[in-house]
């Protein structure tokens, strides 16, 4: 089934007096890009949770965060009293200086200050690892349903272009037979209009239209991309990840695409291809969202 690389997960859990909430949002990328961002708690387990979401998202640009909450008495962080009465002191001076009275407000200012605050060292207990891991995994499962979602959808879309691509190769056909004739006819009158005292041998005639027209044949074109619509929907089928295949897939039809514009010396088949080109376009873009 088809996955997009947009997703988002979100899950929650708790070990004593501690409220655990784990959110992750992924974007598209064409390498693997996690940032993460964890409590100091975690910091020494960071490499197996960055291995466990790269295994389970693949790809992508996907940020997580782990953010905890404590309830009760005990608090996460303590004043840096150091730090505060040296800010304090520095806002005093600036105050006097600049006759402003010094009040509450430049108290909370000085709480605010970088390093105001730190935190106590803790040890990660084996319970509460575990209850972090396990809400990881609920919080990638989140991600993955959404994928799934968007997959199916985009899965629907790229059925529908290839479906209308198919439509306007069909299309080309007749013109491309009618154009024979017309090719035959302009280039019978220009014979005349340069050669208007000279007799045409009709035999060299259709042999050089013959080999002209062959310049112009598009059947190899229609053939490999008639080809490439049918892996197309062969890809879409497969379990695993196919964003790049598809990418490469998409080229290899723009360039079949592409010959037959320039070979079509036909108005209504130029205009056809211009179509096929803009349908292929849109594909292009949902693809570079495509796991």
């Amino acid at each position: 089934m088809l996955q997009s690389m947009t997703g988002y997960g979100k899950a929650e859990g708790s070990y004593q007096n501690k409220n655990i909430t784990i959110e992750i949002r992924a974007l598209n990328s064409k390498q693997s890009d996690i940032n993460i961002k964890v409590p100091p708690v975690l910091r020494e387990k960071e490499l197996e949770l960055r291995k466990k979401i790269g295994g389970k998202l693949d790809r992508g640009k996907i940020n997580c965060m782990i953010a905890y909450e404590v309830s009760g008495k005990e608090q996460a962080a303590t004043l840096n009293n150091p730090v505060i009465k040296s800010y304090i002191k520095q806002i005093k001076r600036i105050s006097e200086d600049m006759r402003v009275e010094f009040d509450s407000r430049l108290l909370q200012a000085a709480l605010q200050m970088p390093e105001a605050y730190e935190n106590e060292e803790q040890e990660l207990d084996e319970q509460e690892w575990q209850v972090v891991w396990e809400t990881l995994g609920e919080a990638l499962d989140e991600v993955v349903r959404f994928r799934k979602q968007e997959g199916e959808a985009i899965e629907k879309d790229f059925h529908g272009r290839i479906g209308q691509l198919e439509a306007y190769l069909q299309e080309i056909e007749p013109y491309e037979e009618a154009r024979q004739e017309k090719i035959r006819e302009k280039m019978h009158e220009k014979l005349k209009a340069y050669l208007s005292n000279f007799e045409v041998d009709q035999n060299r005639f259709e042999q050089e239209l013959v080999y002209y027209l062959e310049k112009l044949d598009i059947t190899e074109e229609k053939v490999r991309l008639g080809n490439h619509f049918s892996y197309f929907r062969d890809l879409l089928a497969q379990e695993k990840p196919v964003g790049k295949k598809l990418n490469f897939l998409t080229q290899e039809m723009g360039r079949e695409i592409n010959t037959i514009g320039s070979k079509s010396n036909d108005f209504e088949m130029q205009r056809l291809v211009v179509q096929m080109k803009d349908e292929l376009e849109k594909i292009r873009e949902q693809v570079m969202n495509v796991l």
